[in-house]
C-alpha cells in the first residue's frame, strides 16, 4: 500500500461555460428513437406526471377508473395526452411529456406490462416483441 505523506495532489481546472437549458434554449442532445427528459420535457408533462403520482392513492386509482375524462381534465391534461390515455398509447404519453416512472403507475392501471410497453416502442406486437426477447436469450 502506498501513502502520499504530506503531499495534496495538485488539480487542474478548465473553465466551462455553461449553456442554460430553458424552453426557449433547449441544448441539444440527441439519442434516435429516444425522448430525452429535460426540463422541456418536465414542463410540458408537469400535469400528465403530477396525474400519475396521485396513482398512489388507491382512491385515486378508483375515481380514475370510474370516469377517466373527468379525472384527466381535473388535471388539466392537454387534448393529445388525454388523447393517447384513450387509446392506452405509453409511447404517445413519453412524447407529450411523461416520465416513464410515472407512467408505470398509468400502465399498470391498464394492466399493460414492461413487455406490452415494450412492443409499443418498438412498433411490434406483443408477441412479436417476447419472441425477439426469446431469440436474444431475455
Amino acid at each position: 500500500m502506498y501513502v502520499l505523506a504530506n503531499r495534496a495532489p495538485r488539480l487542474r481546472f478548465r473553465r466551462v461555460e455553461a449553456k442554460l437549458m430553458t424552453h426557449d434554449n433547449p441544448v441539444p442532445r440527441e439519442i434516435p428513437g429516444t425522448v430525452i427528459f429535460d426540463g422541456v420535457e418536465a414542463q410540458k408533462g408537469y400535469a400528465l406526471n403530477k396525474m400519475c403520482y396521485s396513482f398512489n392513492s388507491a382512491g385515486n386509482r378508483l375515481a380514475f377508473m370510474r370516469n377517466e375524462e373527468a379525472y384527466c381534465r381535473a388535471y388539466g391534461l392537454t387534448a393529445e395526452q388525454r388523447d393517447a390515455i384513450r387509446r392506452r398509447d405509453v409511447l404517445a404519453l413519453v412524447h407529450g411529456g411523461g416520465n416513464v416512472y410515472y407512467l408505470a403507475k398509468l400502465a399498470g392501471i391498464f394492466g399493460l406490462g414492461v413487455q406490452d410497453i415494450g412492443a409499443q416502442q418498438t412498433g411490434v406486437t406483443v408477441e412479436e416483441f417476447r419472441a425477439r426477447l426469446a431469440a436474444a436469450g431475455g
